[in-house]
């Protein structure tokens, strides 16, 4: 199949849900491809990149069709709304990925940066050079769009990558698959720099995950539960992401003029209501006591919007009196990352208080609305969190957002990666050391 043409792929169950081949023998496949990809000029993965673009639009029926099927599927044995609409795809959703393709292609490539060499006292010139980490495995759910913009990273950072999506997605991407190879053949690229472990048996996650003699790093994406087996399980390192409870701090500063209440509402608002099952999206409001008189004007749009509102009691009483429905709040409200139209309100009465219910609850993104520059500059110090924002939305921890164009992930943990994962954080350095005839003495 040409990636420039359409055709028709098979995507019954009972032949793309087997796995066809070990996932040992894909770590074998993926460590030799990761060698031809390390190597390859910045073009000729540019190039790799939009053959796959147009191979998703020409093959755009078979990939739809494929998708149908698993939300048929995913329908009938009772998947909840919001997974299904994360797994549906149409023809503009389709079109959007292979637009994001194309955007990766014109990425900075970070492969074979060098830092300017230095002469040592042995008279050795020593330098670094930014190198692709080499495969990775990345474990997902019910997003077949993750398949493409992993593979899309990964190759354009050199990488080969072993992707295991959850069963849900098995036709869509065995679809995707057949695409990507396509593609690659076409561009005289090994096929297995990208591959889809099509059987969804929890077995064969664990094989990937004990592959440490073929796979340099396992990156997660999903929920909580996940994210424990791999640490749990893995003999391959993993770097952690994508979970963590979003907090914002409303400092009364930024509560005197009515302008600024305007503003407080609508980024509180847009962090939890422009998509409420994204990681960076808001958890607890954290509102200082002399703040609380403008909890209703930030309220009331949420409520308008479904959000359901877990307050303390400081907080449930002035919504109370001002008419608007919240729920009390228990102890579990505060560090639980709902990933819902559910919020927590936590009243405080300073920014210390505020700065140590983060250091108990926080690691992801974490927000202070403040016209208080020593209180934005203390935040910013003190919180350690992968991002910390100043008066704007949690919504901008992003890859795409923070000028990464694309991530693979948000990682909370501090090695390898922290924040997006872009391409840069694909890749790691090696030392080169340049000598003629020294030895040590």
């Amino acid at each position: 199949m040409s990636a420039a043409q359409p055709s028709s792929l098979p995507h019954d169950p009972q032949s793309t849900g087997a796995q066809p081949t070990s996932v040992r023998l894909m770590g074998v496949q993926a460590r030799a491809a990761a060698r031809v990809l390390r190597s390859l000029p910045t073009d000729r993965k540019v190039a790799a990149l939009h053959a796959i673009a147009a191979g998703l639009r020409a093959n755009a029926s078979a990939i739809l069709a494929a998708n149908a099927q698993d939300v048929q599927a995913a329908e009938a044995s009772g998947l909840p709304e919001a997974m299904v609409a994360r797994l549906r795809l149409d023809a503009r959703a389709l079109d959007g990925i292979a637009a994001d393709v194309e955007a990766v292609s014109r990425l900075p490539d970070p492969v074979g940066e060098t830092t300017p060499p230095s002469t040592q006292p042995s008279g050795i010139r020593v330098s670094t050079r930014r190198v692709p980490l080499g495969v990775l495995g990345v474990i997902y759910e019910s997003r077949p769009n993750v398949t493409v913009d992993v593979a899309a990273l990964a190759i354009m950072s050199g990488n080969a990558v072993i992707l295991r999506g959850g069963r849900e997605t098995v036709r869509s991407n065995a679809a995707l698959e057949d695409v990507i190879h396509a593609a690659l053949r076409e561009q005289n690229l090994p096929a297995h720099a990208a591959q889809v472990i099509r059987d969804p048996a929890r077995e064969r996650m664990l094989e990937l995950l004990k592959l440490d003699d073929l796979v340099d790093a396992i990156i997660p994406r999903g929920g909580a539960g996940l994210h424990r087996y791999c640490v749990e399980n893995a003999t391959v390192p993993v770097i952690v992401g994508g979970i963590g409870v979003v907090h914002i701090y409303l400092d009364p500063s930024f509560t005197h003029d009515p302008a600024d209440v305007t503003r407080a509402a609508a980024i509180i608002h847009n962090a939890k209501v422009q998509k409420p099952s994204a990681c960076n999206a808001l958890d607890t409001l954290l509102i200082h006591e002399q703040a609380l008189g403008t909890l209703p004007d930030i309220a009331r749009d949420l409520h308008a919007s479904g959000v359901t509102l877990r307050a303390d009691p400081p907080a449930h009483a002035v919504l109370s009196a001002a008419g608007i429905a919240a729920e009390p709040a228990t102890a579990a409200d505060f560090g639980t990352e709902f990933l819902a139209l559910t919020a927590s309100v936590r009243t405080v009465a300073s920014l210390d208080e505020a700065l140590d219910f983060i250091a108990t609850h926080g690691n992801h993104t974490d927000v202070i609305l403040t016209r208080d520059d020593a209180q934005a500059r203390r935040f910013v110090q003190d919180v350690d969190s992968a991002a910390v924002i100043v008066n704007a939305s949690p919504r901008f921890n992003d890859g795409g957002q923070l000028g990464l164009g694309a991530e693979v992930a948000i990682s909370t943990q501090k090695l390898h990666a922290r924040g997006p994962m872009g391409l840069r954080e694909l890749t790691t350095t090696k030392w080169v050391v340049e000598g003629n005839g020294e030895v040590r003495g």
